[in-house]
């Protein structure tokens, strides 16, 4: 019989369950293997002296992981139904193949970037990402923080789906994605060979993003492969050692719902009291760089007008 990559047959909704079953639970099963290499993390850390671990930092980490860990479950399967959906839409389904996820891995992450940088660059999505670089120190445990609320970001990954990969393929690629960021959050790892720093989102490279000097806000969104940095210009190298945290860190370090949640409450009250559509539009999905700025310039104006008594 000759080979047919595309033309799949639809997968009947009632055999969801069956396919749910057939996914499997990777990111559940490494949980084991990141805590046992995290645990040795810090003990070494603790052994050497090194501050690379802040007890309400790691409290909160590990308190945030575990919520997202419920969250992921409780939309798993939503999240199929849509896929099923889409697939089930498309004359060019494809046949269930190991090796499609070659192109599926790339794909996906290349549309990982942009959803990335889009995070960045707009204060609505930021408010989904910010969780993860509250951190002021780089470790392991920085890996679990991830937004309870990050899930609205599939809207970046149907098209995607709408390539036709197999669910299960599409699946599997989104956990393996999400464990190649786990051993990139560590100190311990400096630089490794010139190739594989050019192509792939390394812990050095990795670093660079989470840091909060003007130098390197903004740059290496790569997921695994770094070279769409270089493609569409943010990359930006290793240089001066990093200071971790976002510009304006938080005081509440341990609680996960104010770590989740704290930037999507002020957004929300920074509309509200904005005057006019275009202000509020701005203080929903503007740079949070320039609102930050525009925050700043306004409270200089606010103490300046009481001095003079305005």
């Amino acid at each position: 019989m000759p080979f047919s990559l595309f033309g799949a047959d639809k997968i009947p909704f009632d055999s969801i369950h069956t396919i749910e079953k057939n996914i499997p639970n990777i990111i559940l099963w490494a949980v084991p293997v990141m805590l046992f290499f995290t645990a040795i993390e810090m003990a070494v850390a603790y052994y050497q002296e090194h501050d690379f671990y802040e007890k309400k930092e790691t409290i909160g980490s590990i308190l945030v992981g575990l919520g997202n860990l419920v969250v992921s479950a409780a939309i798993k399967l939503g999240l199929l139904y849509l896929c099923i959906w889409i697939y089930n839409l498309l004359p060019w389904r494809m046949e269930l193949q190991w090796w499609t996820l070659i192109p599926c891995y790339v794909i996906y992450d290349f549309f990982s970037y942009w959803a990335h940088r889009v995070s960045h660059e707009q204060r609505f999505w930021w408010a989904t990402h910010v969780v993860h670089h509250s951190s002021e120190h780089y470790n392991l445990t920085v890996s679990y923080r991830l937004s309870w609320i990050q899930h609205l970001k599939i809207v970046f990954f149907l098209p995607v789906a709408f390539m036709g990969f197999h669910p299960i393929i599409f699946f599997v690629t989104n956990q393996l994605g999400v464990l190649f960021q786990f051993w990139v959050h560590t100190e311990y790892i400096r630089r490794l060979p010139a190739w594989f720093e050019y192509i792939f989102a390394t812990p050095s490279n990795h670093r660079v993003h989470h840091g909060s000097q003007e130098q390197y806000i903004d740059k290496n969104f790569g997921a695994t492969f770094i070279f769409w940095d270089r493609i569409f210009g943010t990359f930006e190298p290793e240089d001066e050692p990093v200071i971790y945290g976002i510009t304006t860190n938080i005081p509440n370090k341990a609680n996960p719902f104010f770590i989740n949640f704290h930037e999507l409450s002020d957004m929300v009250a920074d509309a509200r009291n904005a005057k006019g559509l275009r202000q509020k539009l701005f203080y929903i999905f503007g740079s949070p760089i320039k609102i930050a700025e525009e925050k700043k310039r306004m409270s200089v104006q606010e103490t300046a007008d009481e001095r003079v008594g305005v």
